[in-house]
């Protein structure tokens, strides 16, 4: 087999990498045709840019994670333990058979790694929780429209919103960019306004956020405390917040993570 120069290659996975960014998520085959190469030769270049932390892996794709407008940003890569131990507690919450709505997202796409081979039906707005989720077994999925949000490869906007006016689920899983005494926020009115039609779509509304989130608020606010049912995170989690969250009602989730 004939070696490719070092240039050629780095010019390829620049390529792959710009159609990731470009799209906020590509999957497989449609990055293998738009290249022209096998999708094995795609699979070496997306594993090489997980290891660059420029993007993520999924089940036939990946999403960007790169430092500009990333969803997953050097500082919550660094978190990813905290991450994947709230998803186990977070999947706990779920019985079989039920009917979940889940939002896009870093630590919501952990809990979609922790449903699989369980028996679910699944709505969401996440292009990478949907091809993670896609004909695995046991679990209907259903997939919002809408504008998507490049970074997350989130669908929002007045298509998806439409959409969840026609949904019944029994829990909505959502995410946040910060949270504080105020209640919980995030980057943009699009983003705040689909999770607002999830919550009402929603008997209950379950809230996956790492320690990290609290303190903080983002451009757009989505809700005040009282609105939410239950609440998973780490235990690094301060008393300060843990007293807050008990006095708003919130039933708080806390989820082990190794300590050094």
């Amino acid at each position: 087999m004939e070696l490719q120069p070092k240039i050629m290659v780095d010019q390829r996975r620049s390529r792959v990498l710009g159609i990731v960014q470009r799209r906020g998520f590509a999957s497989l085959p449609d990055l293998a045709v738009e290249l022209g190469v096998s999708e094995s030769t795609v699979r070496r270049d997306l594993a090489h840019l997980e290891r660059e932390g420029a993007a993520k892996r999924t089940h036939g794709g990946a999403f960007f994670t790169g430092a500009a407008g990333a969803s997953l940003t050097t500082h919550q890569v660094s978190r990813q333990e905290q991450k994947q131990a709230i998803a186990r507690v977070a999947a706990g919450l779920i019985g079989d058979r039920e009917t979940v709505l889940l939002d896009g997202g870093s630590t919501t796409y952990e809990l979609g790694q922790q449903l699989l081979g369980r028996t679910l039906q699944v709505v969401t707005n996440s292009l990478p929780m949907a091809s993670l989720l896609a004909g695995a077994s046991g679990i209907d999925l259903v997939v919002l429209g809408g504008y998507v949000h490049g970074p997350s490869g989130a669908l929002h906007g007045e298509f998806a919103d439409r959409m969840l006016e026609g949904v019944r689920v029994g829990k909505a899983v959502i995410g946040a960019g910060g949270i504080n005494a105020q209640g919980l926020h995030n980057d943009n009115q699009l983003i705040v306004g689909t999770q607002r039609a999830m919550m009402r779509a929603a008997e209950e509304v379950i809230v996956v956020a790492d320690s990290s989130k609290f303190g903080r608020a983002s451009l757009a606010s989505l809700c005040p405390l009282s609105q939410i049912n239950r609440l998973v995170t780490d235990d690094e989690l301060d008393d300060k917040w843990r007293e807050v969250l008990a006095d708003a009602g919130i039933e708080v989730h806390l989820a082990s993570t190794p300590k050094p």
